[in-house]
């Protein structure tokens, strides 16, 4: 599953090969601020192109919701069903009831921080896929895929219930994401999704009365470093994992393609035999290329602390430089028209 802020970001994912991606529309997201975000007359579209590929497509609806959004809840999940939308993903109970009774499919978001097999029974009524908790370790969650299938635990569809995990891309310091550190500090709510990464910034931790600042052996300690499990991909698909989620749909489409490509093989090559050390490294100097702040394997294999980044921003290998805008592409010939700056300098 891919990110896609964009429409370049959801043609990316799915030249890259991805088997279904998600999306947010209009603010009630958790990507709501950092990417461009779709409109409700866009989902027609969306539905379309992917149809067309066989893609599935999944509208995020996980923010917390008040009263007075209601109406407008109800407006999209409407939109979305009748546009042929395969599914949303949420995290308020009104949303998803009101989505179960519309008769419109449900997932339910890591923001539920599900990490037990009592809270798949309990979220089962609504949702046929689960997003596990990302404090969980591989053991654990296939003890939950192992009782789901002993228990035969299904969802409203009647198939038995289906996990989820992220497996690329950023994490938060916060359980399963929710963090109040912005909402405290700059008044925008992370679980709004208007999270303004105050945790990815340095600081400096001063004894008030003494004055004193003390030092610590890394000036990111809120940051954690993104998550990639390209290496021990095996190990997740035997742990009874059924979808694959890549984190960053405010990322950009050069960053969407990559990472799909990459898993996409890794996938293949678990499948085939061929998953071996040597793709390993390819595939991990390909993920470093792209936007990242490092990697670690998350708690996946049993970690207890987090490894956290040790600079600001990216630590991408290759650099992006803007050097024009496509302002036409003529399909006939397959020429584009590109607007570019050029700088004169006297020598």
């Amino acid at each position: 599953m891919s990110p896609a802020g964009t429409f370049e970001s959801l043609r990316a994912a799915l030249r890259a090969g991805a088997d279904s991606v998600y999306f947010g529309v209009g603010r009630l997201n958790m990507r709501s601020r950092s990417s461009s975000n779709f409109s409700l007359d866009d989902l027609q579209k969306i539905s379309k192109i992917c149809r067309e590929q066989n893609v599935k497509t999944y509208l995020t609806l996980n923010t917390v919701v008040f009263d007075n959004e209601i109406d407008e809840i109800k407006e999209i999940i409407d939109s979305a069903h009748s546009a042929g939308i395969s599914a949303i993903i949420a995290f308020d109970p009104g949303v998803m009831e009101y989505s179960y009774n519309q008769g419109m499919p449900a997932h339910i978001s890591t923001q539920c921080n599900i990490t037990n097999i009592e809270s798949v029974k309990f979220w089962s009524k609504y949702g046929d896929v689960m997003v596990m908790a990302r404090e969980l370790s591989l053991r654990q969650v296939s003890e939950i895929t192992k009782q789901i299938e002993e228990q035969k635990i299904t969802g409203p569809s009647g198939n038995l219930v289906k996990i989820e995990i992220f497996c690329h891309g950023a994490l938060c310091m916060a359980i399963s994401g929710k963090c109040y550190l912005s909402l405290d500090n700059m008044n925008y709510s992370a679980n709004r999704g208007a999270c303004l990464q105050l945790c990815r910034r340095s600081y400096i931790v001063t004894d008030k009365e003494e004055g004193f600042e003390l030092e610590i052996d890394n000036q990111y300690i809120m940051s954690p470093k993104d998550l990639c499990t390209i290496g021990f991909l095996d190990k997740i698909m035997a742990s009874g994992v059924k979808v694959l989620k890549i984190e960053g749909r405010g990322r950009s489409a050069d960053y969407v393609k990559t990472v799909t490509q990459c898993y996409k093989e890794a996938i293949n090559a678990v499948k085939d035999g061929s998953y071996s050390k040597e793709k390993i490294e390819e595939w991990e100097k390909r993920l470093k290329s792209v936007f990242n702040r490092g990697f670690w394997d998350g708690y996946y294999l049993g970690k207890e602390l987090g490894e956290w980044t040790d600079r600001y921003g990216s630590q991408a290998t290759k650099k992006k430089v803007y050097v024009g805008k496509v302002t036409n592409y003529f399909s006939n010939l397959m020429v584009a028209e590109i607007f570019m700056i050029c700088q004169l300098m006297r020598v």
